[in-house]
């Protein structure tokens, strides 16, 4: 049976790589599977065979699917992963597959990458994954920034304000990231900046959520996998900046920001730092009056990427926030 889940499909390498050859799973799980399992059993035979595992993003399949040794992601059980794959109702995901944008990147170069990314776009708008679930706004906010940027933002999903603007990052949490982009001596429009989730998520039916915000569950981060994956595979920054725990988690990448921040890491072929969201800096700064030792922390982090990058760091910038060390 075909694995739709690029991190599924990584982690069940991984323990088949360690002599693995059984994983439990719970009733939830073996039904979505079972499901999924009948309905292959009903496809024509002519029906093409699944693509290969890819590898690292903008790189070729590897043989046998093996996942990439660079990657230091960590996904979610098997476990886990089946079972957030279906909606509230019960009724399973269809599985996801590989957006046209992403094939014609690599089979297409004379499209420009913000021809491709529109159309990525405009899958993700009719991404019936996503609307199949029921916990997610009807509005689907994309991306921002230059599709030729060094640095990509990946925060967690759409605020209210955000869904208003249909633009990431516009409300007081995007205001505070601009200043960050600014600091390092950059303009937003110079940074491409987009999020794991291209939905608000519903707070109970949503009709009267008003501003409250909550964060993506794992089976909606999942149903939005593809797009922001087409997106790192096209724009091939330099640097990739996930925004709290939740963007990295939806990249597979487990932990907290305090254990998964403070370095550089290789991810699929791409530099990755974690950082604080910042809207944590914002509750911190309302909390003990300043703030400043987050503030210092997160900056720290992007020094780290303004270095790899290769953006010149003057003494004023080494100094931001210093007077909370």
């Amino acid at each position: 049976m075909p694995v739709s889940s690029p991190l599924l499909q990584e982690y069940l390498n991984q323990l088949s790589a360690r002599g693995v050859t059984h994983v439990a799973l719970t009733d939830e799980a073996r039904a979505v599977l079972s499901t999924a399992t009948a309905r292959g059993a009903r496809q024509s035979p002519s029906t093409p065979a699944p693509s290969p595992a890819v590898g690292p993003v903008g790189r070729g399949p590897i043989p046998g699917g093996s996942p990439s040794p660079s990657s230091t992601a960590s996904p979610r059980s098997a476990e886990a992963m089946s079972a957030q794959r279906s909606s509230p109702t019960g009724t399973p995901l269809r599985p996801t597959q590989p957006t046209s944008a992403t094939a014609d990147s690599a089979t297409a170069p004379t499209r420009s990458k913000r021809e491709l990314l529109d159309e990525l776009a405009r899958e993700a708008e009719n991404s019936q994954p996503a609307r199949d679930l029921g916990t997610l706004r009807d509005v689907m906010v994309f991306a921002v920034g230059n599709p030729d940027a060094d640095i990509m933002f990946i925060g967690e999903a759409p605020g209210a304000e955000e869904e208003k603007q249909r633009e990431p990052f516009v409300g007081p949490a995007g205001q505070l990231l601009t200043k960050i982009i600014q600091a390092m001596g950059l303009r937003r429009s110079e940074v491409y900046i987009s999020n794991v989730c291209k939905f608000r998520p519903k707070i109970d039916d949503g009709r009267m959520q008003g501003s409250k915000n909550r964060a993506p569950t794992t089976g909606e981060m999942l149903a939005c996998q593809p797009y922001i994956m087409a997106e790192i595979n096209i724009i091939k920054p330099r640097a990739i900046v996930c925004l709290g725990a939740t963007a990295s988690t939806g990249l597979g990448i487990e932990g907290t920001v305090g254990r998964l921040r403070g370095r550089i890491q290789e991810w699929r072929g791409h530099p990755l730092a974690v950082t604080y969201h910042p809207s944590y800096l914002l509750r911190r700064e309302a909390e003990d009056g300043g703030g400043l030792a987050e503030k210092r922390l997160v900056w720290e982090d992007m020094m780290r990427v303004m270095e790899t990058v290769g953006l010149p760091i003057s003494d004023k910038q080494r100094g931001y926030f210093s007077r909370a060390r």
